[in-house]
Protein backbone atom coordinates (compact mmCIF):
# COMPACT_ATOMS: atom_id res chain seq x y z
CA UNK A 1 0.00 0.00 0.00
CA UNK A 2 1.43 3.20 -0.83
CA UNK A 3 -0.91 6.54 1.02
CA UNK A 4 -2.29 9.09 -1.12
CA UNK A 5 -1.55 12.40 -0.36
CA UNK A 6 -3.78 14.53 1.21
CA UNK A 7 -2.22 18.08 -0.35
CA UNK A 8 -3.04 21.04 1.41
CA UNK A 9 -1.98 23.36 -0.90
CA UNK A 10 -4.81 22.60 -3.62
CA UNK A 11 -7.17 22.16 -0.89
CA UNK A 12 -6.05 25.68 0.01
CA UNK A 13 -6.51 27.17 -3.40
CA UNK A 14 -10.49 25.86 -3.47
CA UNK A 15 -11.11 27.03 0.04
CA UNK A 16 -9.98 30.49 -0.44
CA UNK A 17 -11.46 30.82 -4.19
CA UNK A 18 -14.72 30.48 -2.16
CA UNK A 19 -13.64 32.81 0.77
CA UNK A 20 -12.90 35.49 -2.62
CA UNK A 21 -16.33 35.15 -4.15
CA UNK A 22 -17.64 35.55 -0.56
CA UNK A 23 -15.55 38.51 -0.23
CA UNK A 24 -16.84 39.95 -3.28
CA UNK A 25 -20.53 39.53 -2.44
CA UNK A 26 -19.76 41.38 1.08
CA UNK A 27 -17.96 43.90 -0.67
CA UNK A 28 -20.87 44.82 -3.20
CA UNK A 29 -23.23 45.64 0.50
CA UNK A 30 -20.25 48.28 1.53
CA UNK A 31 -18.78 45.65 3.96
CA UNK A 32 -15.05 44.82 3.35
CA UNK A 33 -13.90 41.68 5.45
CA UNK A 34 -11.22 43.06 8.12
CA UNK A 35 -8.94 41.41 9.68
CA UNK A 36 -5.78 42.80 12.50
CA UNK A 37 -3.00 41.45 12.98
CA UNK A 38 -0.29 42.50 15.72
CA UNK A 39 3.17 41.85 15.86
CA UNK A 40 5.10 42.84 19.19
CA UNK A 41 8.39 42.22 18.88
CA UNK A 42 11.01 40.79 16.83
CA UNK A 43 10.88 36.55 16.50
CA UNK A 44 11.81 35.84 12.94
CA UNK A 45 9.33 33.35 12.85
CA UNK A 46 6.53 35.19 13.66
CA UNK A 47 7.35 37.83 11.82
CA UNK A 48 7.43 35.54 8.28
CA UNK A 49 3.68 33.76 9.67
CA UNK A 50 2.37 37.81 10.02
CA UNK A 51 3.49 38.44 6.57
CA UNK A 52 2.20 35.33 5.14
CA UNK A 53 -1.42 36.18 6.78
CA UNK A 54 -1.13 39.48 5.33
CA UNK A 55 -0.48 38.78 2.48
CA UNK A 56 -3.12 36.21 2.07
CA UNK A 57 -5.56 37.97 2.87
CA UNK A 58 -4.87 40.89 0.50
CA UNK A 59 -4.92 38.06 -2.26
CA UNK A 60 -8.28 36.37 -1.52
CA UNK A 61 -10.17 40.07 -1.02
CA UNK A 62 -9.81 41.20 2.66
CA UNK A 63 -8.48 44.14 3.98
CA UNK A 64 -6.09 43.70 6.41
CA UNK A 65 -4.24 45.84 8.92
CA UNK A 66 -0.70 45.17 10.30
CA UNK A 67 0.67 46.93 13.32
CA UNK A 68 4.04 45.82 15.10
CA UNK A 69 5.18 47.44 17.85
CA UNK A 70 8.34 47.04 20.15
CA UNK A 71 8.94 44.33 22.67
CA UNK A 72 9.42 46.71 25.30
CA UNK A 73 5.88 47.70 24.75
CA UNK A 74 3.98 47.33 27.99
CA UNK A 75 0.71 45.34 28.99
CA UNK A 76 -1.45 47.70 29.64
CA UNK A 77 -0.96 49.74 26.20
CA UNK A 78 -1.46 46.40 23.85
CA UNK A 79 -4.61 45.55 25.82
CA UNK A 80 -5.53 49.32 25.07
CA UNK A 81 -4.46 48.64 21.54
CA UNK A 82 -6.98 45.39 21.31
CA UNK A 83 -9.83 47.75 22.92
CA UNK A 84 -9.39 50.00 20.47
CA UNK A 85 -9.94 47.01 17.94
CA UNK A 86 -12.65 45.79 19.29
CA UNK A 87 -14.46 48.56 18.73
CA UNK A 88 -13.55 49.24 14.97
CA UNK A 89 -16.44 48.42 13.26
CA UNK A 90 -13.85 48.14 10.26
CA UNK A 91 -11.57 45.86 11.86
CA UNK A 92 -13.50 42.14 11.85
CA UNK A 93 -10.84 39.90 13.21
CA UNK A 94 -7.98 39.95 15.48
CA UNK A 95 -4.75 37.93 15.81
CA UNK A 96 -2.10 39.00 18.06
CA UNK A 97 0.57 36.73 16.87
CA UNK A 98 1.83 34.63 19.74
CA UNK A 99 4.89 34.05 21.45
CA UNK A 100 4.25 37.75 22.97
CA UNK A 101 7.20 38.99 25.00
CA UNK A 102 8.01 37.62 28.13
CA UNK A 103 6.52 40.30 30.47
CA UNK A 104 2.96 40.05 28.94
CA UNK A 105 0.75 37.29 30.15
CA UNK A 106 -0.49 36.03 26.50
CA UNK A 107 -3.63 34.66 28.07
CA UNK A 108 -4.56 37.74 29.62
CA UNK A 109 -4.46 39.50 25.78
CA UNK A 110 -6.46 36.82 24.14
CA UNK A 111 -8.93 37.49 26.54
CA UNK A 112 -8.80 41.12 25.84
CA UNK A 113 -10.03 39.89 21.96
CA UNK A 114 -14.46 39.94 21.79
CA UNK A 115 -14.98 36.57 21.55
CA UNK A 116 -16.88 38.12 18.04
CA UNK A 117 -13.62 39.15 16.82
CA UNK A 118 -11.68 35.77 17.64
CA UNK A 119 -10.69 34.65 14.56
CA UNK A 120 -8.07 32.27 15.83
CA UNK A 121 -10.20 30.26 18.05
CA UNK A 122 -8.04 30.95 21.06
CA UNK A 123 -10.32 32.41 23.99
CA UNK A 124 -11.97 30.54 26.80
CA UNK A 125 -15.62 31.99 25.50
CA UNK A 126 -14.26 30.36 21.65
CA UNK A 127 -13.43 27.19 23.48
CA UNK A 128 -16.52 27.03 25.60
CA UNK A 129 -18.15 26.83 22.56
CA UNK A 130 -16.17 24.36 20.92
CA UNK A 131 -16.94 22.17 23.96
CA UNK A 132 -20.37 22.55 24.25
CA UNK A 133 -21.34 22.59 20.01
CA UNK A 134 -22.42 26.37 20.16
CA UNK A 135 -21.53 28.40 17.38
CA UNK A 136 -17.87 29.72 17.60
CA UNK A 137 -14.71 30.16 15.83
CA UNK A 138 -12.60 27.29 15.73
CA UNK A 139 -8.81 27.37 16.21
CA UNK A 140 -7.54 27.01 12.45
CA UNK A 141 -5.18 24.39 12.86
CA UNK A 142 -7.44 21.54 13.77
CA UNK A 143 -10.37 23.47 11.77
CA UNK A 144 -8.29 22.64 8.71
CA UNK A 145 -7.78 19.22 9.95
CA UNK A 146 -10.83 18.54 9.33
CA UNK A 147 -11.66 20.03 6.21
CA UNK A 148 -8.57 17.50 5.03
CA UNK A 149 -10.50 14.70 6.43
CA UNK A 150 -13.47 16.16 4.73
CA UNK A 151 -12.20 16.61 1.47
CA UNK A 152 -11.61 13.01 1.17
CA UNK A 153 -15.06 12.13 2.18
CA UNK A 154 -13.97 10.72 5.02
CA UNK A 155 -17.21 9.48 7.84
CA UNK A 156 -15.31 9.53 11.25
CA UNK A 157 -18.75 7.87 12.84
CA UNK A 158 -17.81 5.03 14.51
CA UNK A 159 -13.83 5.77 14.25
CA UNK A 160 -10.87 5.67 16.38
CA UNK A 161 -8.81 8.68 16.67
CA UNK A 162 -5.69 9.19 17.82
CA UNK A 163 -4.48 12.77 18.76
CA UNK A 164 -0.93 12.77 19.78
CA UNK A 165 -0.66 15.97 21.91
CA UNK A 166 -2.81 18.25 24.59
CA UNK A 167 -2.16 21.89 23.62
CA UNK A 168 -4.99 24.46 23.85
CA UNK A 169 -4.15 25.34 20.63
CA UNK A 170 -4.11 21.88 18.24
CA UNK A 171 -4.89 18.70 20.44
CA UNK A 172 -7.47 19.53 22.86
CA UNK A 173 -9.35 21.26 20.44
CA UNK A 174 -9.00 18.81 18.02
CA UNK A 175 -9.66 15.71 19.71
CA UNK A 176 -13.33 17.84 20.51
CA UNK A 177 -13.93 18.10 16.62
CA UNK A 178 -13.30 14.78 16.42
CA UNK A 179 -15.47 14.14 19.07
CA UNK A 180 -18.23 16.48 17.15
CA UNK A 181 -18.27 13.81 14.23
CA UNK A 182 -18.99 10.77 16.07
CA UNK A 183 -15.23 9.58 16.61
CA UNK A 184 -14.42 7.45 19.60
CA UNK A 185 -11.29 9.84 20.75
CA UNK A 186 -8.23 9.03 22.45
CA UNK A 187 -5.34 11.72 23.64
CA UNK A 188 -2.01 10.73 23.93
CA UNK A 189 0.67 12.93 25.76
CA UNK A 190 4.21 12.83 27.21
CA UNK A 191 2.87 10.97 30.27
CA UNK A 192 0.97 7.84 27.68
CA UNK A 193 2.72 4.80 28.99
CA UNK A 194 2.75 3.05 25.68
CA UNK A 195 2.05 5.11 22.64
CA UNK A 196 2.15 2.74 19.74
CA UNK A 197 -0.84 0.53 22.11
CA UNK A 198 -2.80 3.53 21.26
CA UNK A 199 -1.77 4.63 17.76
CA UNK A 200 -1.89 0.76 16.61
CA UNK A 201 -5.97 0.94 17.59
CA UNK A 202 -6.24 4.72 15.47
CA UNK A 203 -8.24 4.38 12.38
CA UNK A 204 -6.92 8.16 11.81
CA UNK A 205 -3.90 9.51 13.75
CA UNK A 206 -3.46 13.36 14.31
CA UNK A 207 0.34 13.84 15.55
CA UNK A 208 1.33 17.16 16.92
CA UNK A 209 3.71 17.61 19.33
CA UNK A 210 6.47 19.00 17.45
CA UNK A 211 8.86 15.82 17.72
CA UNK A 212 10.69 14.02 14.71
CA UNK A 213 9.46 10.87 14.07
CA UNK A 214 7.31 10.28 17.37
CA UNK A 215 5.34 8.29 15.07
CA UNK A 216 6.95 5.70 12.83
CA UNK A 217 5.45 2.66 10.55
CA UNK A 218 5.58 -0.11 13.02
CA UNK A 219 2.88 2.00 15.12
CA UNK A 220 0.26 2.47 12.28
CA UNK A 221 -2.33 -0.18 11.35
CA UNK A 222 -2.83 -0.92 7.83
CA UNK A 223 -5.38 1.79 5.65
CA UNK A 224 -5.04 4.35 9.18
CA UNK A 225 -5.26 8.14 7.97
CA UNK A 226 -2.29 10.36 9.44
CA UNK A 227 -2.60 14.25 9.71
CA UNK A 228 1.07 15.83 10.67
CA UNK A 229 0.86 18.73 12.07
CA UNK A 230 4.25 18.89 13.29
CA UNK A 231 7.17 21.52 12.40
CA UNK A 232 10.03 20.44 12.88
CA UNK A 233 13.86 20.37 10.85
CA UNK A 234 15.59 17.22 9.79
CA UNK A 235 19.29 16.73 10.26
CA UNK A 236 20.00 18.27 6.64
CA UNK A 237 17.92 21.51 8.04
CA UNK A 238 14.90 20.69 5.88
CA UNK A 239 11.53 21.31 6.78
CA UNK A 240 9.26 17.85 8.67
CA UNK A 241 6.86 17.09 10.79
CA UNK A 242 6.46 14.73 13.60
CA UNK A 243 5.36 11.29 11.24
CA UNK A 244 8.05 9.50 9.85
CA UNK A 245 6.56 10.24 6.55
CA UNK A 246 8.52 7.98 4.22
CA UNK A 247 7.63 4.35 6.49
CA UNK A 248 4.15 5.28 7.02
CA UNK A 249 2.85 6.34 3.32
CA UNK A 250 3.82 2.63 3.13
CA UNK A 251 1.21 1.50 5.22
CA UNK A 252 -1.22 4.36 6.15
CA UNK A 253 -4.42 4.69 3.56
CA UNK A 254 -3.71 8.65 3.35
CA UNK A 255 -1.20 10.44 4.84
CA UNK A 256 -0.25 14.86 4.36
CA UNK A 257 2.82 15.79 3.67
CA UNK A 258 5.15 18.40 5.31
CA UNK A 259 5.84 21.20 4.25
CA UNK A 260 2.15 21.46 1.95
CA UNK A 261 -0.03 19.75 3.91
CA UNK A 262 -1.38 21.16 6.98
CA UNK A 263 0.49 24.11 7.00
CA UNK A 264 -1.33 26.06 4.45
CA UNK A 265 -4.60 24.80 5.78
CA UNK A 266 -4.33 27.01 8.91
CA UNK A 267 -3.95 30.28 7.11
CA UNK A 268 -6.68 29.54 5.17
CA UNK A 269 -8.87 28.84 8.34
CA UNK A 270 -7.88 32.28 9.19
CA UNK A 271 -9.20 33.40 6.21
CA UNK A 272 -12.51 31.74 6.56
CA UNK A 273 -12.77 32.78 10.48
CA UNK A 274 -12.49 36.43 9.70
CA UNK A 275 -14.97 36.32 6.47
CA UNK A 276 -17.45 34.52 8.82
CA UNK A 277 -16.88 36.77 11.74
CA UNK A 278 -17.80 39.73 8.89
CA UNK A 279 -20.94 37.98 8.01
CA UNK A 280 -21.98 38.04 11.35
CA UNK A 281 -21.19 41.13 12.10
CA UNK A 282 -24.24 41.96 8.99
CA UNK A 283 -26.20 39.87 10.57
Amino acid sequence: MTAQIIDGNALSKQLRADVATRAQALRAKGITPGLAVVLVGDNPASQVYVRNKVKACEDNGLFSVLEKYDASLSEADLLARVKALNKDPAIHGILVQLPLPGHMDAQKVIEAISPSKDVDGFHIASAGALMTGMPGFWPCTPYGCMKMLESIGYDLRGKHAVVIGRSNIVGKPMALMLLQKNATVTICHSATPDLKAMTLQADVIVAAVGKRNVLTADMVKPGAVVLDVGMNRNDEGKLCGDVDFEGVTAVASHITPVPGGVGPMTITMLLVNTLEAAERATK
